[in-house]
């Protein structure tokens, strides 16, 4: 949403988006915090002027590039999450790619986004590096996303169907008609595949996972070139399907503990 838009967003929500955007490594650039928080580059930039003030954000003197701040280290050192994730998916993920060579991940769902939060890089030769830990992605924008909106209430997901709208614009295939198709099919077969919608060539194929409350919470997944995508659906389908239960049951098992 634009912030001249007739629902302006507010100066901490401004605050907030920059630092989810800044979370992702790959926006460094004014520009790319930019796009990604749906803000001008004017109002961007006093966000960040007031950020580097508190030492949230610093900017490199040579490449004028931003950076997340000291200050936002301490204030993570004082968090601890309530599920370790990377604990949680690493085994599947290492089952993942040992078996197949191509990248498997992890994602959470944050709001209207997947962030994730471990990556397993296979042995295959061309990669799916348009991911990386930390990186955000809005739902719908790959197939853990599509797997997730897959499972979620029929109001809920309307509910985010409207607010991600003007955030998929700048993947012309991700339509409505072609989101609420997808959703479908997801819904049909119980994992997602997305193909050559978001990145040309490349696809993924994903499952979602629940919480021990039947709460939609991640998704794990696999990123390929298109045709390695395509040639073998039914078998990664069988895996991710498989991996995802097999981390339901570890976060069952981590509840019963507690």
């Amino acid at each position: 949403m634009k912030a001249n838009s007739p629902n302006p967003i507010g100066a901490i929500e401004k605050a907030c988006r920059v630092l989810k955007a800044m979370s992702d490594g790959r926006n460094v650039r004014l520009v790319d915090i930019a796009d990604y928080c749906g803000l001008d580059r004017s109002t961007t930039m006093r966000v960040l002027d007031i950020l580097i003030r508190e030492g949230m954000v610093a900017r490199d003197a040579d490449s004028r590039h931003y950076r997340l701040g000291a200050e936002i280290v301490r204030i993570a050192n004082g968090v601890e999450e309530e599920i370790d994730w990377r604990a949680m998916a690493r085994p599947s993920l290492l089952r993942l790619s040992g078996e197949f060579a191509d990248t498997s991940l992890m994602s959470v769902l944050s709001g209207l986004e997947m962030v994730c939060v471990d990556l397993q890089i296979g042995e295959y030769p061309v990669r799916a590096n348009f991911q990386a830990l930390g990186s955000r992605r809005t739902l719908g924008v790959g197939s853990s996303g599509l797997a997730v909106l897959g499972a979620m209430r029929d109001a809920e997901r309307e509910a985010v169907l409207a607010q991600i709208a003007p955030r998929v614009t700048h993947y012309p295939m991700l339509t409505d008609t072609f989101l609420r198709e997808a959703i479908a099919r997801v819904q049909e077969k119980g994992y997602a595949v997305l193909i050559d919608a978001v990145v040309h060539r490349m696809g993924g194929i994903a499952a979602a996972i629940r919480s021990p409350d039947g709460e939609v919470i991640a998704a794990v997944a696999i990123s390929a070139l298109s045709e390695r995508i395509l040639e073998r659906e039914t078998k990664l389908a069988t895996a991710v399907k498989k991996e995802a239960a097999a981390i339901e049951a570890a976060l069952a098992s981590a509840k019963a503990r507690l």
